[in-house]
């Protein structure tokens, strides 16, 4: 299984963003990817929320899924959209961060949508508040394909390391960790929060990321750190691309997940215990 990490720096408009994606989905599909994965807010990247009302849509209605899966049966290839910024029906009114997992024949295999929600405060100057706009979701997900077992997650559920215990002892053989991480944060903690990932569950980690400065209409540019990752069961950097918009080609072995359990069960170890 050979899978393509692209890294993207998408703007606050979906429809200008679309082009490009595309155009890496089909360039990776002609280096022979089999599994190609997005980053988070693959459609758009916005910190004004009335902006994104004007141009976010309905799962139903969302031109950036109907391309993508359109392309993953024009290629043949496995998909991960890392997510998609979507509106829902909440009475709040706020919007899903949801992943999908998509199939050759273009079908939706899998849903996810981020559990938890970046609200914190990096520096006087640099604050998030993810859930004012977006709602949590509440279930982890473990979607079945014919080349792995795949466990579901997005950017900063990467914090909660018993998410993805939980992932693994379920099953998941492949952790996707899609991102759109900040610089400040990312510099500090993106690789060892990975790298522990992988060790902790001897799991493959492919975490596509967004990176750079990303264009606003609104003049609110965001700016994200890269460095889109894939991660061996053992811990090893197997692909790290860095600042520049791009791609990264990586080969999957699966008997390597079965050897790093071997090695180190540590799923398996899991003791009673009181307190504190």
């Amino acid at each position: 299984m050979k899978a393509a990490l692209l890294q993207l720096n998408v703007s606050d408009d979906p429809v200008a963003n679309l082009p490009q994606t595309i155009a890496m989905v089909a360039e990776a599909a002609k280096k022979g990817a089999d599994f190609i994965l997005t980053p988070e807010v693959t459609n758009c990247i916005s910190q004004d929320r009335a902006d994104q009302t004007a141009v976010l849509q309905h799962e139903a209605d969302d031109i950036t899924l109907k391309k993508l899966r359109e392309e993953a049966v024009r290629h043949g290839v496995w998909l991960s959209i890392g997510s998609i910024a979507l509106k829902t029906h909440d009475a709040d009114g706020r919007f899903a961060n949801r992943s999908f997992l998509i199939d050759p024949a273009g079908q939706i295999v899998a849903r996810y949508d981020k559990i938890h929600m970046f609200d914190v405060t990096v520096s006087e100057t640099e604050t998030y508040r993810e859930s004012a706009g977006y709602r949590p979701g509440g279930k982890a997900v473990v979607a079945d394909t014919p080349f792995a077992k795949i466990g579901m997650s997005v950017c900063y559920d990467v914090r909660f390391a018993y998410l993805y215990r939980a992932l693994a002892q379920a099953g998941a053989e492949i952790l996707l960790i899609p991102a759109a991480f900040s610089p400040v944060t990312g510099a500090a903690h993106w690789e060892p929060l990975l790298r522990a990932r992988a060790i902790e569950t001897g799991s493959y980690v492919l975490a596509a990321a967004q990176t750079g400065t990303h264009a606003s209409a609104s003049g609110k540019p965001r700016k994200t750190y890269g460095h889109s990752m894939a991660i061996s069961p053992w811990g090893e950097v197997l692909a790290d691309l860095g600042t520049e918009p791009g791609m990264a080609l990586v080969d999957l072995d699966l008997r390597s997940v079965a050897q790093s359990r071997k090695r180190i069960a540590a799923l398996s170890h899991d003791r009673p215990f009181e307190g504190p």
